[in-house]
């Protein structure tokens, strides 16, 4: 019950798609054609939670969008996947990969 377990369709279903999301958010319409749904993430997310294995129905046109990489160690960082950081910065935020984000923690304690 209070698991981050991914082992339930309607729970997954719900929480990552956009089609939950649109459902969640009250959107008139279809989800699939939705620009306030589009426009509530970054393109890559858009594209996760319109297309992973948790949708009944798969986004028929997701955008292209750039890989999202580590701004310490340029590593991809898959958004829908990954664990990551974003930090602020002086021109806007930043993607750290979690190894990058360990270290740094690592070094501040120290």
């Amino acid at each position: 019950m209070f698991s981050y377990a991914r082992n339930s369709c309607s729970r997954n279903h719900h929480r990552y798609t956009l089609c939950g999301f649109h459902h969640v958010e009250e959107h008139a319409g279809d989800w699939k054609e939705c620009s306030d749904c589009r426009g509530g993430f970054e393109p890559e997310m858009v594209v996760w939670y319109g297309t992973n294995e948790y949708n009944f129905e798969k986004l028929p046109n997701p955008p292209s969008y750039e890989p999202t990489k580590c701004s310490q160690c340029g590593t991809v960082i898959s958004l829908g996947e990954d664990e990551y950081s974003i930090k602020p910065a002086k021109s806007g935020s930043e993607y750290w990969c979690g190894e990058c984000t360990h270290e740094d923690m690592e070094k501040s304690v120290r």
